[in-house]
């Protein structure tokens, strides 16, 4: 089953939030399972269900570790949405 899952990144306690959200991208991105779209105000992770699953869990994981107090906002969806989704603003 493909899935795409929409997350927002916000590193609470981090005045660079810029440089770790684009950290967070590019590690997802090194995943060759899964693809990424990003926009103004999300990330679009795109890939079969336990390839998305996996790379989220791994990269949140680090990015808890890494940044302490920081909130993933997501949302599911059981189909590749990536068609609709807004292209990059960067």
């Amino acid at each position: 089953m493909q899935l795409s899952a929409e997350i927002s990144l916000y590193p609470l306690a981090n005045q660079q939030y810029e440089d770790e959200i684009w950290d967070f991208v590019s590690r997802v991105k090194a995943d060759k399972q899964v693809s990424i779209t990003t926009n103004g105000m999300s990330s679009l992770v795109v890939g079969e269900y336990e390839a998305v699953m996996q790379c989220i869990n791994r990269e949140m994981r680090v990015s808890f570790d890494k940044l302490g107090m920081s909130i993933f906002v997501c949302k599911f969806v059981p189909s590749d949405r990536s068609g609709s989704y807004e292209q990059p603003t960067q």
